[in-house]
């Protein structure tokens, strides 16, 4: 029997972080009417739980690396902000269109990478970046009348600060920073910042809430280790385009639960976007090959 490859395992991983984070926008949507806050709450409190055992089986210290508090702030206040305003998308638009908003992230990286690690991008990104921000047009479809214009906003916004984030963890990465630590730091203030809301929420969960929200956390926490073991066991230009498989999951779970379609705006949207990230996964493995 063949050994399988360190790459196929990556995209078993991969697919399994995109289904569970799929489900994860599902369980958000089925809580019903909770705060987005509180719901916020329950998605970090449980992967605060689970990283803050791993990190005592581990042994792992809490205190950073030298000079990297600020990019952990900044990791987990623009990741906390891009989680809210995706909830809120989930909760208001076809489950599709919100999820394919927050991918956008991987292009407004590239934007912020400029910024903040001098990066210069290739003709070949900026095209790239161009296509997506054309494709999430169709999809917010801006004065298309009974477009849910501030929902469709709310899930733009949530992938540009998503891409923020990234681009913080990317230059934790380059400093050696534990990436179990990034996700506490980040749990961690999550929890806080969206604890006063659960204390104080005037809604009283029903069990079937309360379950539907710990189930919510749970598929956070599986997409999370999901995607950490796929970039263990391969690099990201490999196996990176299969994250776009949770497009095709949250279409069809938002069918099966939801009764959801897509309009074809939105699906050509999908495309671009789509298209684009294919595009520039292929632009850098040729690059990589050809020793640049």
């Amino acid at each position: 029997m063949n050994k399988i490859s360190q790459r196929t395992k990556g995209i078993v991983c991969i697919l399994f972080a995109a289904f569970g984070f799929s489900m994860m926008t599902v369980f958000v949507r089925l809580a019903g009417d909770v705060p987005t806050a509180e719901k916020a709450f329950f998605r970090n409190f449980v992967a605060l739980l689970l990283v803050s055992a791993l990190l005592a089986v581990k042994r792992v210290p809490l205190k950073p690396r030298p000079g990297d508090w600020p990019l952990l702030a900044g990791r987990a206040v623009f990741g906390t902000i891009g989680m809210l305003l995706n909830f809120y998308a989930v909760d208001r638009l076809v489950l599709a269109d919100a999820n394919m908003l927050n991918k956008l992230s991987p292009f407004f990286a590239i934007i912020f990478s400029v910024f903040l690690l001098k990066e210069r991008p290739t003709a070949v990104q900026i095209a790239g970046v161009f296509t997506a921000l054309l494709g999430s047009a169709l999809i917010i479809k801006p004065g298309f009348e009974g477009a849910p214009f501030v929902p469709s906003m709310a899930g733009f916004i949530s992938g540009a600060t998503a891409g923020l984030a990234y681009t913080f963890v990317r230059k934790l990465g380059t400093r050696g920073e534990n990436s179990l630590r990034i996700v506490f730091y980040f749990s961690l203030f999550s929890t806080l910042l969206t604890l006063p809301f659960f204390m104080l929420s005037p809604v009283r969960l029903t069990d079937h809430q309360l379950l539907m929200l710990l189930l919510c956390g749970a598929s956070a926490c599986i997409g999370q280790f999901g995607i950490t073991c796929a970039y263990l066991c391969a690099p990201a230009k490999e196996i990176s385009v299969y994250d776009y498989s949770q497009i095709l999951f949250a279409a069809a779970l938002g069918y099966i639960f939801f009764r959801q379609v897509p309009d074809g705006w939105s699906v050509v949207g999908y495309v671009l976007i789509c298209g684009a990230g294919v595009g520039m996964f292929l632009y850098n493995r040729h690059r990589d090959r050809m020793g640049h």
